[in-house]
């Protein structure tokens, strides 16, 4: 039997699941004390109670039966009832039905009782007080009524158990709930400095808790830092190589000049100056912002000064629309690069580009969008790696790229804890990026 449709109603959290197995075993116990112990024992001592009580009034009705006339049945019920703690009257007027409190399940059982152990019993009355039992019986002279002490046919305080019961359990579930949450506390502060350094924030942490989770928090400490590593040699080395391939190039480009100017040495300069840009790409795209640190800045504002970058140099780029306000925490140079690969990209294979900026409460969504010819579907996610050229699907006449301006805009995209969509427009289209940020 599948129980999937249940996980649907189970909370997804994992401090709402502790509690709710810390719970359930404590609820069900009470439920299973108080029907199980309490009912069945508070039924047997009120029914072994009221058989006792049954006997008196039996021989009440003995008497009763015995007597000439009410008047005698009534002098000598007076000469007993005293004693025996019951307050009788002969003949009584019957009420029309029973009275009983709803949850007085004990009297519903001492009720069954007595009819089943004094014939003639009619009419019962547990509702004038809650001390006092009324009982009204057929007798030959008319109907007897009898008023006993409630105590004589049920346990003193029977909810005393159930109340203590439910206080102690709410006391521990209380204690339980402190400690739960300090051992779940140390989880969530390793999901936080997880999440904040998928965005690329570096936010202070020390393994803390019980023994597992503290050595996830260490294998945690241990990834970043090899992570950070990585990158810091990966910049130093692509430095490296920046300056030892910059030198040859400075001497190409000083040989070329001192040739006399002829299509071959044109060639040669077109091929020098490809040389700069591929290398300049690579670096970019090997460092991305990891010379930029996180900043809290409206989204709208670095919009709309890329935008006004690329119209002030005569590209047709438009900010058509802005939804949501706010703030983030972005790294600017480097959103504002990724930003500037696919508007670059917009207007080199197309005329028209227009940017939508939309921010909600966890993300910022920036759309590139251009009226080229796009990429097709089965071609997008080839187009995301590094020095991925799809020229044959776009536009040759604007000239080729190097492969690295989408491939940088998603790293930036993914370093902030976000993605980069590629889809089609349906507004102009061409191709849709869209440059999804975490806040």
């Amino acid at each position: 039997m599948s129980f999937a449709w249940l996980k649907r109603y189970l909370p997804r959290s994992l401090y709402g699941r502790a509690a709710l197995i810390l719970l359930v075993p404590v609820v069900s116990l009470q439920l299973v004390v108080s029907v199980v112990f309490i009912q069945r024992h508070f039924e047997g001592v009120t029914e072994q109670m009221t058989r006792n009580v049954a006997l008196e009034l039996r021989y009440l009705l003995g008497i009763v039966e015995t007597a000439a006339s009410p008047e005698d049945a009534l002098a000598a019920l007076g000469a007993v009832s005293g004693p025996l703690a019951f307050r009788v009257s002969l003949p009584a007027e019957l009420p029309d039905r029973d009275q009983r409190l709803f949850y007085d399940f004990s009297g519903l059982q001492m009720m069954e009782t007595l009819r089943a152990e004094v014939d003639g019993v009619r009419r019962f009355d547990l509702a004038v007080s809650t001390r006092q039992v009324w009982v009204w019986i057929d007798t030959p002279h008319g109907v007897l009524s009898a008023m006993f002490d409630r105590r004589r046919v049920s346990a003193s305080n029977p909810h005393q158990l159930l109340v203590w019961l439910v206080v102690t359990g709410i006391l521990l579930s209380l204690i339980a709930f402190v400690f739960l949450r300090n051992q779940l506390r140390p989880i969530k502060r390793l999901a936080a400095a997880s999440a904040e350094f998928g965005r690329g924030r570096i936010a202070p942490y020390k393994p803390t808790g019980a023994i597992e989770v503290r050595a996830a928090g260490n294998a945690f400490l241990d990834m970043r830092a090899r992570i950070e590593r990585q990158i810091e040699q990966r910049t130093m080395m692509l430095s490296g190589v920046s300056h030892d391939m910059r030198t040859p190039l400075t001497r190409l480009k000083l040989g070329i000049s001192m040739l006399d100017p002829t299509p071959e040495t044109e060639a040669l300069e077109r091929d020098v100056a490809d040389m700069e840009r591929l290398l300049d790409e690579f670096l970019a795209f090997a460092r991305d912002d990891s010379l930029d640190d996180p900043q809290e800045i409206d989204p709208e504002v670095l919009a709309e000064g890329v935008v006004a970058k690329f119209s002030a140099a005569g590209a047709q780029v438009v900010l058509a629309e802005v939804a949501g306000q706010g703030r983030a925490t972005l790294r600017p140079v480097a959103v504002a690069r990724a930003l500037e690969n696919l508007i670059g990209n917009a207007v080199r294979y197309g005329t028209l580009c227009e940017v939508r900026l939309a921010i909600s409460d966890r993300a910022v969504r920036i759309s590139v969008e251009d009226d080229g010819p796009g990429i097709p579907e089965d071609q997008r996610e080839e187009a995301l790696k590094p020095f991925a050229r799809l020229d044959a699907a776009r536009n040759q006449d604007r000239g080729s790229g190097v492969g690295l301006g989408l491939s940088i805009a998603h790293d930036i995209a993914r370093r902030h804890g976000g993605q980069l969509v590629l889809a089609g427009s349906a507004t102009l289209g061409g191709l849709k990026a869209d440059l999804v940020l975490a806040r």
